[in-house]
């Protein structure tokens, strides 16, 4: 049972399937950088992208709108980290552009509903 300070709309929310999909496409990208011996920028994507994921997981558990808002804060924070990092590496062409773009552009997606959920838990 979903925590009752989660939205209703959270409970069939695309953010759940979302964040998961991503962090296995990010364990992906991951391991190719350790693969070329990018092991601090495989290791920073790794830590930011999952983390998301993990943040929305325990914002679902939260004990009150405040910890649920707060959870849901770190993830999108998270979101912007792992964007920037996917933007420095393919503008820095450490990844080919059509491998990281459709990342880059997932991580924006997520973003802006967790951005979207934030505001909402906020009243605002």
């Amino acid at each position: 049972m979903i925590n009752p300070y989660a939205s209703k709309r959270m409970k069939h929310s695309v953010i759940k399937e979302k964040r998961f999909k991503f962090a296995l496409r990010i364990t992906s990208i991951s391991r190719w950088l350790r693969e070329q011996k990018e092991y601090e920028l495989g290791r920073q994507v790794l830590r930011a992208g999952t983390s998301i994921g993990s943040n929305v997981e325990e914002a679902l558990a939260a004990i009150s709108r405040r910890d649920f808002s707060a959870k849901m804060s770190i993830a999108s924070k998270e979101a912007r980290e792992s964007s920037y990092w996917l933007r420095l590496l393919r503008d820095s062409q450490v990844v080919p552009v059509p491998t990281i773009e459709p990342l880059v552009r997932e991580c924006a997606e997520l973003i802006l509903i967790l951005t979207s959920i934030v505001k909402t838990s906020q009243g605002q």
